[in-house]
């Protein structure tokens, strides 16, 4: 189920969910930090051959959750690796209470995993805001929900019009209208994606939608050029 995405990055493919009637493919992403250990992006359903494949690149020792909607594999994954920290996004801790966070994200990467991978927070929105991640070794840029690009040829019917008219199908990719609405103070808004650009990915690499080999700021700038 894994395949490898760059320099020490994965990705895995998980189930179709539905998300306000619309199916939504699911990824997640995870990286062999330099002291052997396993950083976990938005973790899927973990199958028992999901759970061999991991092992067999390393112990997990950071379970991250990159906004608080992407929330429920958390668990089965921390009771598979009991040792691992479990790190929340912003206004996660709030929404699900009973799950046992050992801290939360913030603008600087923990330190466990600063010199490979580099984070920012895009705040300024009332509603949800996300925890953004550069993995150094592959010149990776990893977003969750505020780029998706949805292949054409899986937008039929309705469901594929609204998500036509929200700009979320196709190469350029954006993120969902209301959602941008919440972005009310972009003033902070603006600074992450300066961040974000300034590290000039070679790739994008993201949870809904087809991932990006090549010329990755390129496309983050027009997909964000809402912001």
């Amino acid at each position: 189920m894994l395949e490898q995405f760059g320099t020490s990055l994965f990705v895995a493919n998980g189930p179709i969910v539905s998300f306000y009637g619309i199916s939504y493919p699911t990824r997640m992403a995870l990286a062999k930090l330099a002291d052997g250990s396993v950083w976990v992006w938005s973790p899927v359903r973990l199958s028992e051959e999901l759970f061999n494949e991991v092992q067999a690149i390393g112990p997990v020792r950071h379970i991250v959750s990159p906004n608080k909607i992407h929330h429920l594999f958390l668990q089965e994954w921390k009771d598979r690796w009991p040792e691992a920290r479990m790190y929340a996004p912003p206004g996660l801790v709030r929404r699900i209470p009973t799950l046992d966070f050992d801290t939360e994200l913030g603008d600087d990467p923990e330190a466990a995993w600063d010199t490979e991978i580099d984070q920012v927070i895009f705040h300024g929105s009332f509603a949800m805001e996300e925890v953004v991640f550069f993995h150094r070794p592959s010149s990776t840029a990893i977003f969750c929900d505020l780029i998706q690009r949805h292949p054409e040829s899986q937008m039929t019917g309705w469901k594929g019009m609204l998500m036509r008219l929200d700009g979320l199908v196709g190469e350029k990719g954006s993120t969902p209208r209301e959602w941008r609405a919440s972005f009310t103070k972009r003033k902070r808004t603006r600074a992450a994606l300066e961040t974000v650009l300034g590290w000039n990915a070679e790739c994008l690499l993201i949870a809904h939608g087809e991932c990006v080999a090549h010329g990755a700021s390129k496309i983050i700038e027009t997909s964000l050029g809402w912001i």
